[in-house]
Formats: C-alpha cells, sequence, structure tokens
C-alpha cells in the first residue's frame, strides 16, 4: 500500500546516501583522482533527494485521486520520469572529469564511479536499501580489488626519444629482449634540432607479468642518449 516518506525516513535515506557516497569518493580522492568525497556526494544526495521528490509526487497524486475519484483518469504520476533525468542528466558531470593529456585518456573510471552513485542515490531515495548497500559493496570491489584479482597489464607504447641513432637503438633492442619484452609494433620518426637529429621511436609492447611500467621507464631513461620517454595509452 502506499504510504507517505516520514522525516525520520527522509533523513535514514539521505544519511545512507551521503555514507555510501563517501565510501567510494574516498578510493577516488585517495587516488588524486579529479572528482573527490564532496562531488560523489553531492552527487548522491542530490540524486537521493529527486528520487524522493518522485516518491512525494507519486503519493500526492494517489491522495488526491483517492480524494476526488472524477479525477483518477486525469491524474498522472510516472514514477520513473525524473529519474531517466537523472540518468541521463549525470553525463555531463562525467564528462568533465574525463581529460587527454598527452594522448593518454584519464579519469574514465571516475566518471563511471560518479555515474554509479547517482543510481545508487536514486535506489536510497526510493526505498530500495538492498540495491543501494549491495550496489555500493559491488562497486567498491571493483574499484579496489578488481585489477589485483584479475591482473590485467593492458598493451601500452612506449614513447622514445633520443640521440645517437645506432648506439642508442641497440640498447634498446637489447633491454626488451633481456627483459622479455615483446614489441607489437614500432613506429620511427626523425626532427632536426640545433642539437641535432631527435629520433623517436614508439613501440607497442607486451609486457611479462612480473613487469611494471613505472620501472622500465625508470630504467630505459638511465641512458645518457634518451630525451625523453613516457607511456602513451592505445
Amino acid at each position: 500500500m502506499l504510504h507517505a516518506v516520514t522525516l525520520p525516513e527522509i533523513t535514514l535515506r539521505l544519511v545512507l546516501a551521503v555514507v555510501i557516497a563517501t565510501w567510494i569518493g574516498y578510493d577516488r580522492e585517495q587516488k588524486n583522482r579529479p572528482a573527490g568525497i564532496k562531488t560523489h556526494v553531492l552527487v548522491c544526495v542530490g540524486a537521493c533527494i529527486i528520487a524522493l521528490i518522485q516518491k512525494k509526487i507519486g503519493y500526492d497524486s494517489a491522495q488526491l485521486a483517492l480524494s476526488s475519484p472524477k479525477m483518477a483518469g486525469i491524474i498522472r504520476a510516472d514514477e520513473a520520469r525524473l529519474i531517466a533525468q537523472v540518468v541521463s542528466g549525470i553525463g555531463f558531470l562525467g564528462a568533465g572529469t574525463i581529460l587527454v593529456q598527452h594522448r593518454t585518456i584519464l579519469g574514465l573510471t571516475t566518471a563511471a564511479s560518479l555515474w554509479v552513485v547517482a543510481g545508487l542515490g536514486l535506489a536510497v531515495g526510493m526505498g530500495d536499501y538492498e540495491i543501494g548497500i549491495a550496489g555500493a559493496i559491488i562497486v567498491m570491489i571493483v574499484l579496489v580489488f578488481a585489477k589485483k584479482v584479475i591482473g590485467i597489464h593492458p598493451m601500452k607504447k612506449i614513447e622514445i626519444q633520443y640521440k645517437h641513432k645506432i648506439e642508442t637503438k641497440e640498447f634498446i633492442q637489447q633491454y626488451f629482449e633481456e627483459k622479455n619484452i615483446t614489441v607489437m609494433n614500432v613506429n620511427f620518426k626523425i626532427t632536426q634540432s640545433d642539437l641535432g637529429a631527435i629520433y623517436e621511436n614508439v613501440y607497442d609492447v607486451e609486457l611479462p607479468r612480473d613487469l611494471n611500467y613505472a620501472d622500465i621507464i625508470e630504467e630505459i631513461s638511465l641512458n645518457k642518449n634518451i630525451v625523453r620517454i613516457q607511456l602513451v595509452s592505445i
């Protein structure tokens, strides 16, 4: 039976939205991502408030229909209408957290976390506590443990700029062979400067499971002929 959402229930739902969003936002802020605790809390609480408003509209419409039977066929209260606007509208905020820097895309996970935290806020605001709490637990498992459990080593491009072509190229090839790094593809470029010819190789590489890109970048950069080295996402 349809019933009004009381003030204690409203307070409970808003507090639960804050707790869930703080939990997820803490992970993002700890990793120095564009959207942290405050952003996640505001999104989640905002979605929760909209869901509560939708509940109120539904209840008021039902009460009006009961008190005025002649208007029952005229009154419309679609519980999905405001929720649909949240789901589509949150995209602008998520897009603002996605950055393209040096051909590397950053912020996709944070954008996704903002989108999903809006969904959690809607669930809590509508009173679906099981969905909200279970969803929050799943989201945190994905954010914190997924990469550790699965152990994904995504293919990357390593961009290396260097001087003295033959000597440095031999060093790079020898390093890759010693570390069992598989080169899938390589692109070459040469630029003339006041310091002479600067060579640029962009390698598509696949690493063994016991290596990480940070160590590779550091070790290769120690060579005196290396001018610049960086990772580029594919």
